[in-house]
């Protein structure tokens, strides 16, 4: 069965020219011509585009624009390796919150206490910890947002520097801005208030999980689209 663009696009509640847009953009396989000249779809461009749009749910539209080239014309093993990557990427991001929550916990709980100097932590070592690289904390510190200790040579990162940096880790993984960073932990800092920082951390974990539901619910479409052809 050969569909229209329009019968296409009607699917998944998608425009024709969103339709045409997408296959120009390798979302989906070529069409065919009829013997009037216009576009024939085929069962294949339907899965792809129920594949599209889940994966669009799953990690953004950007990104699901740039990945299902490679999922129709790379190797199958290729486009599993793709896929799985996808399920780590979410996972890392979620330990990195659930991190920065417990971080956050544990300095106001413990900022009385006595941090022993060889629990520090160099740049490299904070870097490895969080998984960023150590010019993303020299920029985080340039910008204002963590304060490592300079009194010697190299930087050191005590309990409340690693603190901020995990906070930061978190959110700038999650695509918030500086300044709304910069202001959460301007009252951490300062008035020891952790709800903004909390229930920003707490709505990230619920994308996350939203984003894992919606990467399964793609899986279907993606397992048609790898095997099926």
């Amino acid at each position: 069965m050969t569909r229209t663009t329009s019968q296409l696009a009607s699917l998944v509640g998608y425009s024709t020219q969103q339709v045409r847009d997408l296959e120009r953009l390798g979302v989906l396989p070529p069409s065919t011509r009829g013997s009037n000249g216009y576009r024939r779809y085929e069962r294949r461009h339907a899965v792809a585009l129920r594949a599209y749009r889940d994966l669009a749910a799953a990690i953004g539209p950007v990104s699901a624009r740039a990945l299902m080239p490679s999922l129709i014309a790379d190797p199958v093993e290729i486009a599993a390796e793709r896929i799985d990557a996808l399920h780590v990427d979410i996972a890392d991001e979620r330990r990195r919150v659930r991190e920065a929550l417990q971080g956050l916990e544990a300095a106001m709980t413990d900022a009385d206490d006595v941090f022993e100097d060889a629990d520090a932590m160099s740049i490299a070592e904070l870097a490895v910890a969080v998984g960023v690289r150590p010019s993303a904390l020299r920029h985080w510190e340039r910008e204002g947002l963590v304060h490592p200790d300079r009194r010697h040579v190299t930087r050191s990162y005590r309990a409340a520097a690693i603190t901020e940096v995990r906070i930061v880790a978190a959110l700038r993984s999650g695509g918030y801005s500086i300044p709304l960073i910069a202001g959460i932990l301007d009252q951490v800092r300062e008035k020891g208030i952790t709800a903004d920082a909390e229930r920003v951390l707490t709505e990230r974990l619920s994308a996350l999980t939203r984003r894992s539901v919606a990467l399964l619910a793609a899986a279907s479409a993606l397992h048609e689209l790898l095997v099926g052809f």
